[in-house]
């Protein structure tokens, strides 16, 4: 049995299992790590795609992929789109992708480490998916909604490639494989075990400020309709920018509007965390995702900067529910720019807990 079929009956009674003493034996034949094209440059495939024979929408259609396909990125290429803005495209041995709907990613396995370090939270490290995704098994029934509805449904419980997490126990089993046990901090409660190969532990010094001696900061984000987009200022210059999805808009009867629901004007940061754990919406058009990676909220309704690791459509279409959307390198680069800055441990921080202004947030529609 691959990690692809495993029945509903078969997922929830290895949940049931639980994971008594160091043995995890019912699980190695299930979850080892993917065997992923051994190309440096990836794409995961978000949902079923066509492979064109050009890169072109109206091009002959070679073969289809679908959810979770990983793919070796060639190299990206410029063709039309039918009613799209974005006109990249994804070149594969097999044919071409719109760019949209893959996710970059890298296959980097790594070393598991010999003890989990004591921090002021107790046991713990935050740690980040370094492959494509790996499949993680319940340590007991699901309690967030998300998980619920894809164990209900039949579907493997999966982590993807960027995805920041909190893990604070490891084991190993006879083979002397190590697992590592996924504790959300922020979430519903739930609790999973996967191949520590698949994650690779977060530094001290990868969460060191950017610039901290700079006092002048400001971020402009733009969720006009044709343009979007997130520049970084210090003063007067510019010193990032990177392209960005704002939110969508409907009325009340479905309609989609033209405007973003990213809320307009100026406002400040006033929490930031290395890891989130997001849900909202509606039955059927909701979201329920945990291990948002370098999320910096700066509007009280919850509205973030953060990582994106569920769509590749930047910079010219609205895609999230009001929250600006970004690459995980850009979020991050944002993350440890801005004000306040937050450390480590414990890697979350309110901004009215601190002495330094946050820096502002302005978005504009332009």
């Amino acid at each position: 049995m691959s990690p692809k079929n495993i029945s509903r009956r078969d997922f929830l009674k290895m949940a049931a299992l639980g994971l008594g003493g160091l043995s995890l034996r019912p699980w190695n034949s299930l979850l080892t790590l993917q065997d992923f094209p051994d190309y440096e440059r990836l794409g995961r495939v978000f949902t079923k795609v066509d492979l064109k024979a050009k890169p072109d929408d109206q091009s002959p259609t070679v073969g289809v992929l679908y959810d979770d396909a990983v793919v070796p990125w060639l190299k990206t290429v410029v063709g039309p789109r039918t009613g799209r803005l974005k006109l990249h495209w994804v070149e594969t041995p097999q044919g071409y992708i719109w760019a949209s709907d893959v996710q970059p990613v890298y296959n980097h396995p790594t070393q598991p480490v010999s003890t989990i370090p004591e921090t002021s939270l107790g046991p713990g490290m935050w740690t980040e998916v370094s492959v494509p995704w790996v499949d993680v098994i319940l340590e007991r029934d699901p309690i967030g909604p998300g998980l619920k509805g894809l164990v209900e449904n039949g579907f493997p419980v999966r982590l993807y490639y960027s995805q920041i997490l909190w893990v604070d126990q490891l084991k190993t089993d006879e083979s002397g494989r190590v697992w590592y046990r996924v504790n959300e901090r922020y979430g519903y409660g739930d609790i999973m075990w996967a191949a520590a190969e698949a994650f690779r532990p977060l530094t001290q010094e990868e969460m060191l400020p950017i610039h901290p001696e700079v006092e002048n900061k400001q971020v402009v984000v733009n969720v006009g309709e044709n343009a979007q987009y997130l520049s970084c200022y210090e003063g007067n210059t510019e010193v990032y920018y990177c392209r960005i999805s704002g939110g969508k808009k409907f009325d009340a009867e479905g309609k989609f509007l033209e405007h973003s629901s990213t809320p307009e004007g100026t406002h400040i940061i006033w929490r930031k965390q290395v890891s989130a754990h997001m849900s909202g919406g509606t039955t059927g058009a909701g979201y329920d995702l945990p291990g948002i990676g370098w999320t910096t909220l700066f509007s009280g309704n919850g509205v973030a900067i953060h990582s994106t690791f569920w769509h590749n459509n930047f910079g010219g279409e609205l895609m999230s529910h009001g929250c600006v959307n970004a690459r995980p390198e850009d979020a991050k680069w944002v993350f440890r720019w801005t004000y306040p800055q937050v450390s480590y441990d414990p890697g979350d921080l309110y901004s009215k807990d601190t002495d330094i202004e946050p820096t502002r947030v302005k978005v504009i529609e332009d």
